[in-house]
């Protein structure tokens, strides 16, 4: 909620200059998880009609990405455990700060609360290179317009037929969804956080539509 209220009258040019980053597993399998449930007219939103999962459970190709409102990094196949090492050499140098400096004065940057980003070698190097990082929320994936695109790359992978022989060629067809993502749909998305800051705040923290 303390960052919803910090944040609720930023505009479009304040979030135009945020690069938005996340990572995400993925699986050939076509299984998508969705679970049904019954519920009245309003309570599509309320706790007891939402089930919070943990997306990286059980996946087979690990990916990490970013976004802004006029461009996007390359998808990146991480391979192994990422640490906070090789977080900072393999993402933070070769992609955040390069893709930070070209969106030029003000730009900062959005990721999570994963250990890996909050290690100390990953603050110091951004500290040095003067990146600005977003004090972002813990638990907060209604917030990140991120998930949106990765939910859209999924259901793309369970429609595909027929699925990836092996997790080399569902990385190939990551980055082939990943780099068709229309452009105009990046900056829909990041023209989305006002809205998403105000039903936060409407639901006082709780989930919202997003």
């Amino acid at each position: 909620m303390t960052f919803c209220r910090n944040h609720r009258r930023w505009n479009r040019q304040q979030w135009g200059r945020v690069l938005f980053t996340d990572e995400s597993r993925f699986t050939p399998s076509s299984c998508d998880g969705r679970i049904c449930a019954w519920r009245r007219p309003g309570e599509r939103f309320i706790d007891a009609c939402v089930q919070e999962h943990d997306r990286y459970g059980g996946g087979s190709a690990m990916v990490w990405a970013g976004f802004h409102l006029h461009g996007r990094t390359p998808l990146y196949r991480i391979r192994g455990n990422l640490t906070g090492v090789r977080y900072r050499d393999e993402i933070v140098r070769p992609q955040i700060i390069p893709t930070l400096q070209a969106m030029g004065a003000g730009a900062m940057l959005q990721d999570d609360n994963a250990t890996p980003h909050r290690a100390r070698v990953v603050q110091d190097v951004l500290q040095r290179q003067q990146i600005v990082r977003m004090n972002w929320p813990a638990r907060s994936p209604d917030l990140a317009p991120i998930e949106h695109l990765w939910d859209i790359i999924g259901r793309r992978v369970r429609d595909n037929h027929p699925p990836p022989a092996d997790v080399d060629q569902l990385f190939q067809f990551l980055q082939q969804e990943w780099t068709a993502i229309p452009q105009q749909m990046l900056q829909n998305h990041v023209n989305s956080m006002r809205s998403r800051i105000g039903e936060c705040l409407a639901a006082r923290g709780g989930h919202t539509r997003y």
